[in-house]
């Protein structure tokens, strides 16, 4: 099997894990290629997504390393040896690999956990909000572009519909609240879509008011994605360079606590429906 020569966040995440545990004993990739019985540069290759892994060499590398959380390999397992093609396939080579990296995560996530500052929450943006959002966006994109982009958007948040789909949690900024747009209309059409959303049995939806005391923030938005075991969890951070994956012990406890922390500060769901509604009917009178 030749080499990889791009790789997935999902694929680069199995590997990290591999090498996390192959660590965690001490042992260096070419200790474990020999007890494996491969090549010594196999481990290697594996740990940095090169290659990919078979079921049966997984769970081997798992006993080697003391691994007896079955739970966790057989969730690795998974990762590594899907071959599922899901809807975003089409967009492959058409847009940034990371988009496809996040529909990915949304997709086989357990739970959504998210906080907003300037913009809602993408899986809750109505065409008219997204189209709004991307024509004032950086670097500025083609029609056709954007109108890729606000396609792929849309067909994203339909993974909130699934019976069997994720959670979602989303803690929104009443600056993102009041960000006009694309216009009234627009605004008042993305407000009714919130509340919508809001009276769904699997979405809570909470806002961080102005007067939120004692609580700063990250300045940027998070998503964080549960796995099947809560190492398996991700931090997703959107930026203008690009999107960013995090998954260490360290990075994962930072942004539990900055969630958990904005949640706690953030006015109750029922409340939250309120503020938003009162803002909806505010713009009506303007």
């Amino acid at each position: 099997m030749p080499p990889r020569t791009t790789t997935t966040a999902r694929q680069r995440r199995v590997g990290a894990e591999l090498r996390k545990m192959r660590e965690a004993t001490g042992i260096n990739a070419r200790e474990a290629a020999a007890l494996l019985g491969v090549d010594h540069t196999k481990v290697s290759h594996v740990e940095t997504a090169r290659f990919g892994i078979s079921a049966r060499r997984l769970r081997a590398l798992a006993d080697i390393y003391g691994c007896t959380d079955r739970t966790y390999v057989d969730a690795l397992v998974e990762m590594a040896t899907d071959r599922t093609k899901g809807w975003d396939e089409e967009y492959r080579g058409v847009l940034p690999a990371g988009f496809l990296d996040l529909t990915d995560l949304e997709r086989r996530a357990t739970s959504l956990r998210t906080y907003q500052i300037a913009h809602l929450p993408g899986l809750t943006q109505t065409e008219e909000y997204a189209r709004a959002v991307f024509r004032f966006g950086f670097p500025r994109l083609s029609p056709e572009d954007a109108e890729v982009r606000i396609a792929h958007r849309l067909r994203r948040a339909r993974v909130l519909d699934r019976v069997d789909g994720p959670d979602f949690s989303a803690v929104i900024h009443e600056a993102a609240l009041r960000m006009r747009f694309g216009g009234m209309d627009t605004v008042r059409g993305q407000l009714g879509h919130l509340l919508e959303l809001s009276e769904r049995p699997n979405c809570t939806l909470r806002v961080l008011t102005f007067e939120a005391d004692g609580f700063a923030g990250s300045g940027q938005s998070v998503l964080l994605a549960g796995g099947p075991v809560p190492w398996l969890d991700t931090v997703h951070l959107d930026s203008a360079h690009g999107a960013q994956f995090l998954h260490t012990e360290a990075e994962l406890d930072v942004y539990r606590e900055l969630l958990g922390a904005a949640e706690e500060r953030s006015l109750p769901p029922e409340q939250s429906r309120e503020f938003i509604r009162e803002i909806a009917l505010g713009l009506r009178r303007i």
